[in-house]
């Protein structure tokens, strides 16, 4: 992204997506296949322990789900993927809003409510070119679908303002795993064990 977008990426961004390696094949853009939940999250420096906790909670409380990309569709120099069912994907970047309503999707470029789920497969075509270009890239692509993917959790991404890296991942309909419990500690032996280990010891060195 770049000023040009109307929505920078600044370092220390984070965002909420979900793989679709099931479509990354089709996928003509320099990232990986995804749907994003909602950009930008929160600053990184405000990620902490329990900012995890709540999101770990947040996801576990929602059952994973199925998704079917049947059709193309534009934004204009955007060719994507319109995800089916929607309602999975809004009812979680619903409710991370209702919890965090700082995070406002695309700092507000296309209004309150962002856009609406998508995958990205192309966006570097720019007004003249894109309607050409596309019509192509469609035919090439057709073929391919339906793509259906099982999304079993969502991911956090961060970045310095050039590359975005996986920071975390929250599983959908799993509560988090409890601490291990401590070892107990360890007892010592009985003196008669110790001197039969040193006695032990003795006889193999004579």
């Amino acid at each position: 992204m770049s000023s040009e977008d109307g929505w920078p990426d600044v370092p220390g961004d984070t965002t909420l997506t979900i793989r679709i390696p099931e479509a990354d094949a089709l996928v003509r853009a320099p990232f990986p296949a995804h749907i994003t939940v909602l950009y930008p999250f929160l600053p990184a420096a405000r990620i902490t322990p329990e900012v995890h906790a709540e999101l770990s909670a947040l996801f576990a409380d929602r059952d994973p789900f199925d998704l079917t990309f049947a059709e193309f569709r534009r934004y204009p120099g955007v060719l994507y993927l319109p995800p089916t069912p929607e309602d999975p994907l809004r009812t979680l970047t619903k409710s991370l809003r209702e919890r965090w309503p700082e995070a406002v999707p695309y700092r507000g470029v296309f209004g309150p409510e962002g856009l609406d789920p998508h995958l990205t497969l192309a966006n570097d075509e720019g007004p003249e070119t894109y309607e050409t270009a596309y019509d192509a890239l469609e035919r090439e692509l057709r073929p391919m679908l339906p793509v259906t993917a099982r999304v079993g959790s969502v991911r956090l991404i961060v970045t310095d303002g050039r590359v975005w890296e996986d920071s975390a991942v929250y599983e959908l309909g799993r509560s988090p795993a409890p601490p291990a419990p401590p070892a107990p500690p360890t007892q010592p032996a009985p003196p008669a064990q110790v001197l039969r280990a040193e006695s032990t010891t003795l006889s193999r060195r004579s």
